[in-house]
């Protein structure tokens, strides 16, 4: 930027002015905007106290990019909107409970504010589902992300009425691990069931997601 002699320019914080000849002030530098990072990130493994910290601060970025929208008449009312927010998954999955808790925070949110999912690095087990219930178009992944699916783990102990109550449990999990993929991919239930009942971890590239509907645009 040229120098200019400091009785015909003019400085504050915000922004960087010359004085013409005529005596008008031109913008020479528009005012740097104020950066809003809108981001949220699930980094490890999915587990109450991550579940957490996710929950709260997806309300909280909600409510942070809430503005309003003037009424175009008298008669019209004031509207509110939401400016859309990010969350990135790298994770190797976890618990289902606090996946579907998540899950089901997302799906509020999205009802009134965009959620971008943006997958990096690993997105596996409870991940997917994660990655998926984004805002749909708004689902990005990264070109070296690896994604992989398998059908729910449990594990207990104990008397055999105890084992038959939480094999019922697991498979109700499963049920509705298997419907929330239907409802959120371009997966049917018999693809789903297909890969699980393989019985071993399905891998899949970033290009695999899409063509699923795991996600939207590799990147």
């Amino acid at each position: 930027m040229r120098n200019r002699n400091s009785k015909n320019t003019k400085f504050n914080e915000q922004e960087e002015v010359a004085e013409e000849e005529n005596g008008d002030i031109v913008l020479l530098q528009p005012p740097p905007q104020e950066i809003r990072l809108r981001k949220i990130a699930l980094i490890g493994d999915v587990g109450e106290e991550k579940s957490s910290d996710i929950i709260h601060g997806l309300y909280a970025l909600k409510e942070m990019g809430r503005y309003e929208i003037p009424p175009a008449t008298k008669r019209s009312k004031l509207k509110i909107a939401y400016e859309p927010l990010d969350f990135l998954i790298s994770t190797h999955g976890g618990s289902a409970s606090d996946m579907f808790a998540i899950y089901d925070v997302m799906r509020d949110i999205r009802a009134e504010c965009e959620v971008h999912t943006f997958g990096i690095g690993k997105v596996m087990s409870a991940g997917v589902l994660l990655l998926a219930a984004g805002t749909k178009g708004k689902r990005k992944i990264g070109k070296h992300c690896r994604v992989m699916m398998h059908s729910v783990i449990g594990g207990n102990s104990g008397s055999i009425f105890n084992l038959e109550n939480e094999m019922t449990e697991v498979r109700n999990t499963q049920e509705r691990y298997i419907n929330a993929l239907k409802a959120e991919t371009k997966m049917t239930v018999k693809q789903i069931n297909n890969f699980f009942n393989r019985h071993i971890d399905i891998y899949l590239s970033a290009d695999d997601a899409v063509k699923l509907g795991i996600a939207d645009i590799v990147v």
